[in-house]
């Protein structure tokens, strides 16, 4: 089973960089060896809110002969079940077949598992049957969504659809979760007094597609001034590209980017999808789940950063649906060989806008939504 990673030029990796020999050493973030399942809860007083107590249910079931033992949280959902069965038994979720846990079908994905009224002890069958034995990224057990989906949620106009997110228990057990499982080794401090920016790379700064399919050499799936982009913003912030990729694939595509193990006037550290994970609305009064990249998870393990001194750049908003405050939606680059995307200068004004802003003492006083309008105001270079 594959590793989760963070990866940046001020760590070393616990296991060999794929940059080759010349590259520079890399940050490393590896998960705490643990089941993938999420049915072991973490210390209720060391991680719990004092005021919230989790209600949790052990369960058991039979699957080709075995008996297995979990544990659910009644603020989890029918998704969180599969994807603990799937990590004990390997039997994807349209494959399983559950056999006398409730009445009749089981409830779509989103449902609670608290509104199952299941009890305490309560045995069923599963029948499926297991995928092959290859080697899997634990990160598919979240079952993301694929990263081409243009089916979007804005929740920066809406404080109380956020605040639904944000509050929700379980969401708030899966930061916790997330960051307990995320162990990083520090050989460099990051630099003082620098801002965070947490910057996406799938059609935010580079054409996906073409790029997974080899049909343009890497340096032209980047969307233009890349590397200027980053050189200019270096000064004033670390930077995180987090990535909803493994990061076997994206540091090998980093590398044939050159933006890492070469010789730029940056650095840049790496998380992968593997710390984000699956949330559950409505959206048009139809169900509707994504993937999240929870900054808190960073804040956690740096508490130098905070809202007030970091800003994330997705061209997805749904991806920082748990910080709506905190993002700002670039629009996705596509098409890179053609000539319209060849004159794309988003990155050249984002450079302008970050730089701008980069003297405040306190992010939470903007409002990046607007972030062009303010670009308007500023003098050309």
């Amino acid at each position: 089973m594959a590793d989760t990673t963070l990866r940046t030029p001020d760590i070393v990796a616990a296991k060999p960089s794929h940059a080759g020999s010349n590259a520079e050493p890399v940050v490393v973030a590896a998960p705490a060896v643990s089941e993938v399942c999420h049915t072991a809860h973490l210390d209720d007083q060391a991680n719990e809110d004092p005021d919230v107590t989790e209600t949790w249910i052990s369960l058991s079931f039979a699957w080709a002969g075995k008996s297995f033992d979990l544990e659910l949280a009644e603020s989890d959902r029918v998704f969180d079940l599969k994807a603990c069965l799937m990590s004990l038994t390997n039997v994807p979720p349209e494959r399983q077949k559950i056999l006398g846990l409730v009445k009749g079908r089981l409830p779509p994905d989103q449902e609670r598992i608290s509104d199952l009224k299941i009890t305490a002890g309560r045995k069923f069958t599963l029948i499926g049957t297991p995928a092959g034995d290859e080697i899997k990224d634990p990160s598919q057990l979240e079952f993301l969504p694929d990263i081409v989906n243009d089916f979007d949620v804005d929740l920066a106009e809406n404080p109380l659809a956020a605040a639904a997110y944000r509050n929700d228990q379980r969401n708030i057990r899966k930061v916790k979760e997330a960051t307990a499982k995320l162990q990083i080794n520090i050989i460099n401090p990051l630099r003082d007094g620098k801002r965070l920016l947490v910057l996406d790379i799938d059609y935010t700064i580079l054409d996906t597609k073409p790029l997974t399919s080899g049909s343009l050499p890497p340096a032209e799936c980047a969307r233009p001034h890349l590397h200027e982009f980053l050189e200019a913003i270096y000064p004033h912030y670390d930077i995180c590209i987090w990535s909803q990729t493994s990061w076997i694939w994206l540091e090998t595509k980093l590398v044939e980017l050159g933006m890492i193990g070469s010789t730029r006037n940056y650095q840049v550290s790496l998380l992968d999808k593997t710390c984000m994970f699956t949330v559950f609305t409505e959206r048009n009064g139809q169900p509707y789940n994504h993937s999240v990249k929870a900054l808190q998870i960073i804040w956690n393990h740096f508490p130098q950063f905070s809202a007030k001194n970091t800003i994330h750049v997705d061209d997805l908003s749904r991806n920082f649906a748990l910080n709506p405050p905190e993002g700002l939606k670039i629009h996705a680059f596509k098409n890179a060989h053609t000539e319209q995307a060849q004159a794309d200068q988003e990155l050249e004004k984002l450079a302008r806008y970050l730089t701008h802003i980069a003297s405040v003492s306190d992010f939470r006083t903007l409002k990046h939504k607007d972030w062009k309008h303010v670009l308007r105001g500023l003098p050309r270079p």
